[in-house]
């Protein structure tokens, strides 16, 4: 996920960041040097040791703190409603239970946060889609538990999070691996009312 095509998707994905941020699925930091100057601090999950040995220089060149969580994005080691922001990129294709990892994403937000984010993921093309899910069982092996058929955008729906932008695209390459899902998600900034007497179900 290097190069300038990349470079361009990450750096409007954080684009508009501020505060506290929580990145899941650092990988080796390519995302630090596109942080904004009002990131203060951007705590990072990542479960590659590489990964984290790779992105050490980027942290210690970042002008926002740096802070290494844990492996887990799955059950994070933070109280609710402690982050601004959370920022993923390409990671939710390999997360074992992904729904668990953005109920977790949730909680975490302040209401009002952010999920700032892109992903590969399901094709609207059948033709393409079919591929995917031939081709998932093989990519899971080879890539570290890689899917390339999840519906990203039902998931952050179904994760009780509000979609405010998402913009759908084929980056350059073979279709089945890079159909993209490119968005923004806000926790919700207070919990919707229960209906009541004289309210509409």
């Amino acid at each position: 996920m290097r190069g300038s095509t990349y470079a361009t998707v990450r750096a409007r994905v954080t684009a508009g960041l501020a505060g506290e941020v929580l990145e899941i699925g650092s990988g080796s930091g390519l995302n630090l040097p596109h942080y904004p100057p009002g990131v203060r601090r951007v705590r990072t999950v990542e479960p590659s040791a590489v990964g984290r040995k790779l992105a050490a220089s980027r942290a210690a060149a970042s002008s926002a703190a740096v802070e290494y969580l844990g492996p887990d994005a799955q059950a994070l080691p933070l109280g609710d409603a402690t982050v601004d922001h959370v920022v993923s990129t390409w990671t939710m294709c390999t997360i074992p239970d992904v729904s668990r990892a953005l109920a977790e994403i949730r909680r975490v937000l302040r209401p009002g946060g952010r999920l700032h984010f892109v992903e590969h993921g399901l094709s609207p093309e059948a033709k393409v889609a079919n591929r995917q899910d031939r081709f998932t069982p093989l990519q899971r092996r080879m890539a570290g538990g890689c899917r390339l058929n999840r519906p990203i955008d039902r998931l952050v729906i179904s994760a009780g999070l509000d979609l405010t932008r998402l913009d759908n695209y084929y980056l350059a390459g073979p279709r089945p691996w890079v159909y993209t899902f490119e968005g923004v998600a806000a926790k919700p900034a207070k919990p919707a009312e229960p209906p009541g007497p004289g309210r509409p179900l």
